[in-house]
């Protein structure tokens, strides 16, 4: 599973992922390769991609989708996604499972990043669409300042430690970067990694 990791405050949202995923061939074993689990869907959102490899490219098409509604708030894309990547998932799971059993490498996991205009006091926000309830159903909850997948505890408390604080997102920057290095010398993650941020410019490119 692509290790993924989110935070953001009131300054913004700080985004990395790790561009490895686990597939399935036709007879069940597990290959290998580097997919971009970092999918930007508009100037102000972003969605992120753990699990199947398949996620990905549920991912580019919701970007079409989101494009072709013209829609720009992060909260207004949050119930469009939930819909379409639900929709998306049960088609992807249901063709999935007449050739294999239901795996956990079939789950697929997605984090959205973005900002909005209907809050001004809290204008960035995160959402976690995951498989919170029965296969293949997805479901979605609001993060609050910091997440990981696969759940790195350590990084994350600190990372909401300085959400809750509003520290500068450079320093939000150099701690998720600086996690994402220490997984890596641990041979934890590999070394085909993405980082963004999202502020009140729009999303960006980052390399820390």
């Amino acid at each position: 599973m692509p290790q993924i990791v989110v935070a953001k405050n009131i300054h913004g949202i700080v985004l990395a992922a790790e561009n490895r995923v686990v597939q399935l061939n036709e007879e069940g074993k597990e290959t290998e390769f580097n997919m971009d689990c970092l999918i930007p869907l508009t100037p102000h959102s972003a969605l992120l991609v753990t699990g199947a490899a398949e996620g990905s490219e549920m991912g580019r098409t919701l970007k079409n989708f989101i494009e072709e509604e013209k829609m720009t708030d992060v909260q207004d894309i949050y119930g469009a996604s939930l819909a379409f990547l639900s929709t998306e998932y049960e088609r992807f799971m249901r063709k999935k499972c007449e050739l294999l059993p239901i795996d956990p490498l079939h789950q697929v996991s997605f984090v959205l990043a973005g900002r909005t205009e209907k809050d001004q006091q809290n204008p960035f926000r995160l959402y976690f669409l995951w498989t919170k309830k029965k296969l293949p159903r997805l479901d979605g909850d609001e993060i609050s300042y910091a997440f990981s997948i696969p759940r790195r505890m350590g990084l994350e408390f600190q990372l909401n430690k300085m959400g809750q604080e509003n520290i500068f997102l450079e320093k939000i920057l150099k701690k998720v970067a600086e996690g994402m290095e220490h997984l890596k010398v641990r041979g934890e993650v590999s070394s085909f990694l993405s980082y963004a941020t999202i502020t009140r410019e729009g999303f960006q490119s980052v390399n820390p």
